[in-house]
């Protein structure tokens, strides 16, 4: 029925049909044999039948539904839809003559509604009518390439979560993409947390099962946080080790190409080292850090690592949390140790992060008037910059005598000295 994404396009019949009456049910095979369509594909029993049947069956491109059996029409409607692949074109049939219950099921998403008993030509018009609205061009902006956006946090605690939640949140919503955010913490991600929302077992069955991921299993398994936005994630029980070879992830991606016009992940840092691939098709790294010693050790680490591993994505590097105090290194100096310029600054404010848990909406939500989100936007801009500019950013080459040992070793003296007596050796 109507979805915000289109998913893959797999093999769907082009017609099926549930009536409850023995006159439709030859009335419709007749009519779909004159359309060409195979009339054993008109079936008896109504709205329930019609439920279970496509529960485990891909959804055709033409659905005809007989409701006459239905205690309650638009419940009834919304529990199809859930079992309906985007994009099906749904007649409902019933006994009802109500304009209410009519412009209630138009509104719920269904092609038209007829009254029963119909004629041939009445359903004929409605049929023809439904592969019309199902043939024609989409009436939508061209296709744009798509966007996969890779957060990664350069330590625990940095805030790559809230801001992997809030970009995704940020191109559904201000942008208008179709997007996907997947949370690749499978036992302890936040994504849908920070969203009021339960996680589901999605994520875990694609690990278990990855022969299932096609686009109906994406359209099913992913939480829809509103209608441009999808979550994928998990909580998975920490006695329940998840194995894989991260094949699952990758099919996960190429679904999300078919099914999205933007992808981000919320990609912990040791998912680099034992999944690599993943990256492969990133167009941009976010690197999340904050601004202390370890966190520029790891940002230098992580930047050379997608230097060699992922040359074709643009890093953007993002300090977030920042006190308004002085932080333990300075900007500048953090600047110097890394060997480029921190994209955007994302102030700590206690206040708005504490009412965005409270509230379960993200951060650039709950920001929207402040100085976090202004740098919420700033993100925003940079990634949309980003994706448009198929250049290479010039990245600074290092001395033959650099080392990640000098840097670290040349921010420590910039650090302030304490006292002998509560000297500490860093």
């Amino acid at each position: 029925m109507n979805a915000p994404w289109k998913p893959g396009v797999g093999q769907r019949d082009t017609f099926h049909a549930f009536v409850c009456d023995d006159h439709s049910f030859d009335l419709l095979r007749a009519v779909a044999s004159e359309m060409g369509w195979p009339p054993e594909k008109v079936n008896k029993g109504g709205m329930r039948n019609a439920v279970q049947s496509l529960s485990i069956t891909a959804s055709p491109q033409i659905l005809f539904v007989d409701m006459s059996e239905s205690g309650d029409p638009l419940n009834d409607i919304n529990s199809l839809a859930e079992v309906c692949e985007p994009g099906t074109v749904v007649i409902a049939a019933g006994q009802v003559n109500d304009v209410r219950l009519y412009r209630d099921l138009i509104a719920s998403g269904i092609q038209d509604y007829l009254l029963k008993p119909f004629g041939a030509d009445q359903l004929r018009d409605a049929l023809t009518q439904a592969q019309a609205v199902f043939l024609a061009p989409r009436e939508t902006a061209p296709e744009r390439p798509h966007c996969t956006v890779a957060v990664i946090g350069t330590r625990g605690g940095v805030g790559a979560s809230s801001i992997a939640t809030s970009l995704a949140w940020l191109l559904s919503e201000k942008k208008k993409r179709p997007t996907a955010l997947l949370d690749l913490d499978v036992h302890f991600g936040t994504n849908a947390l920070a969203m009021d929302l339960e996680p589901g077992r999605g994520l875990t069955d694609a690990i278990e099962n990855p022969s299932r991921i096609d686009g109906l299993f994406i359209e099913r398994a992913m939480v829809r946080a509103s209608d441009t936005l999808a979550i994928l994630s998990a909580e998975a029980p920490i006695s329940q080790p998840m194995m894989t070879d991260g094949g699952a992830f990758y099919q996960l991606l190429e679904e999300f190409r078919l099914a999205f016009e933007c992808s981000v992940i919320d990609l912990p840092r040791n998912m680099l080292i034992q999944h690599p691939h993943l990256m492969t098709d990133a167009n941009i790294a976010v690197v999340v850090t904050e601004l202390t010693l370890a966190a520029a050790r790891d940002t230098i680490r992580i930047l050379s690592w997608l230097k060699t591993n992922a040359p074709q994505s643009r890093v953007l590097v993002v300090a977030n949390r920042v006190h308004p105090g002085a932080p333990e290194i300075s900007r500048k100096d953090f600047e110097q140790s890394i060997e480029r310029k921190v994209d955007v600054i994302v102030p700590f404010d206690l206040r708005i992060s504490a009412q965005a848990a409270k509230l379960g909406k993200t951060l650039a939500e709950t920001a929207k008037s402040s100085k976090v989100g202004a740098s919420c936007i700033a993100l925003l801009d940079a990634v949309m910059g980003a994706a448009a500019d198929d250049d290479e950013t010039p990245r600074p080459t290092r001395g033959k005598g650099d080392s990640l040992l000098g840097k670290i070793g040349d921010l420590k003296s910039k650090l302030p000295t304490r006292r002998k007596d509560k000297a500490a050796v860093l």
